[in-house]
């Protein structure tokens, strides 16, 4: 009983706010075009690095979604500074995992974060515009590919009404609904086992501390929003808030596949680049709270007092909202491994088959899907995401599928 009253506590408090964040990610989906994205990213200098990262920071697209974004963004024109700036701001955070964090984690962690992201973003779009001006990234062989992933919006209020309603309902949670209940398991499992008083007791050192989440969390596959009740269950644990900053930073941010895409699209200094200012802006961040006089007391006693502990009222719209996320969980689920049922069923003779490694989101799948199509002689292709297959019919060679999708950033299994 202990476990469910601990992930019901979890789950009552974040649910208010993650309805309104995504909700919020689908009327930036339905209204806002995809072009404006690229319209504004084509220079070296700080007003683009600045652009992207503003772009990026409210986006909610996690660290696998928002890589076929920025290689689309790089193929449409935006320079390699401003597609890194993007690529570090926008897994860091979104306006579904900012207003998740408040409701866990309080106010001040809730304004540090997106700062966090932004600053680092700029760090790392701007060391990389000066390495572009000055030439030292024009010997580097990367990925090309001109073909557009932009989508059309829908032509009328109406439509673009049940869009945000689709996309920030269903499909934003088959993207993160896994990743969410892991990050909300994980956190029950910390709640209930770890003692009140592990990290004060046995892992004082706030430095130390980091530098171990920094080699766990940027090797791992974790979304902004999925890594919330992990850190703050650390946190009540005795964790400092400097090192839970640093998970949520370096955990969304960086990953070992998001490290190769990006070393195939931008090239392995930009990918040396980005991945040095992920670590040096969420130490960076950590180290200022933990060791600021002060800071780091008013982070740590904005935590809402119903994290605390295992159990609190729940009020008539954190129950509603609670039961909008479970039944968004479950038909995200269900709609994904239904499709996949369907596809299975109905494969014919004329399909060939290829299985990808990679592919975590319905970004991905679109993504694939898009790039697939210019393949000449590819006359239909379709991803089952759900098993990591893709589809397709037509005379394309095997061999011209596998380099598309290696050029896409993705794996041949």
């Amino acid at each position: 009983m202990e476990y469910i009253n601990a992930l019901l506590t979890m789950l009552n408090g974040m649910s208010p706010y993650l309805v309104l964040g995504f909700l919020i990610a689908g009327v930036l989906h339905a209204f806002v075009p995809s072009a404006i994205y690229s319209r504004y990213l084509a220079g070296t200098g700080i007003k683009s690095v600045l652009t992207a990262a503003a772009i990026g920071v409210p986006l909610p697209l996690c660290s696998c979604g928002v890589l076929p974004t920025a290689v689309s963004l790089r193929r449409n024109g935006a320079s390699r500074a401003a597609t890194t700036s993007f690529l570090i701001a926008t897994p860091q955070t979104g306006v579904d995992s900012i207003a998740a964090t408040y409701s866990m984690m309080g106010l001040p962690f809730a304004f540090l974060r997106p700062i966090a992201a932004l600053v680092t973003a700029l760090l790392g779009g701007s060391v990389l515009g000066m390495l572009e001006k000055r030439g030292v990234l024009d010997g580097e062989n990367v990925d090309g590919d001109d073909g557009q992933q932009t989508e059309a919006l829908p032509a009328t209020l109406w439509g673009r009404v049940v869009e945000t309603l689709r996309y920030g309902l269903v499909e934003m949670m088959q993207n993160i609904g896994k990743w969410l209940v892991l990050g909300l398991v994980i956190a029950t499992l910390i709640t209930v086992w770890v003692p009140d008083d592990f990290f004060t007791t046995y892992a004082s050192n706030h430095f130390l501390n980091m530098l171990v989440v920094v080699v766990i969390a940027v090797p791992m596959y974790v979304c902004a929003t999925g890594s919330i009740p992990i850190a703050a269950a650390l946190m009540m644990k005795g964790l400092s808030p400097g090192c839970a900053l640093v998970m949520l930073m370096a955990g969304p941010a960086a990953n070992v596949a998001s490290m190769l895409v990006v070393g195939r699209a931008l090239g392995k200094r930009a990918a040396a680049v980005y991945l040095a200012s992920i670590v040096a802006g969420a130490m960076g961040f950590g180290m200022v709270i933990d060791y600021w006089p002060g800071l780091q007391q008013l982070v740590a006693s904005a935590m809402p007092e119903c994290m605390k502990c295992h159990h609190s009222e729940v009020s008539w719209l954190n129950a509603l909202c609670s039961t909008v996320i479970v039944v968004m969980i479950a038909v995200g689920f269900i709609t994904k491994y239904r499709k996949s049922y369907l596809l299975t069923k109905n494969k014919t003779n004329r399909m060939n088959e290829y299985k990808i490694n990679g592919m975590m989101c319905n970004h991905c799948k679109m993504a694939v899907e898009k790039g697939l199509a210019t393949v000449e002689g590819v006359e239909k292709v379709t991803v089952d995401l759900a098993k990591g297959v893709a589809y397709v019919e037509g005379t394309a060679t095997p061999d011209a599928i596998r380099a598309k999708v290696t050029a896409l950033g993705y794996e041949n299994a």
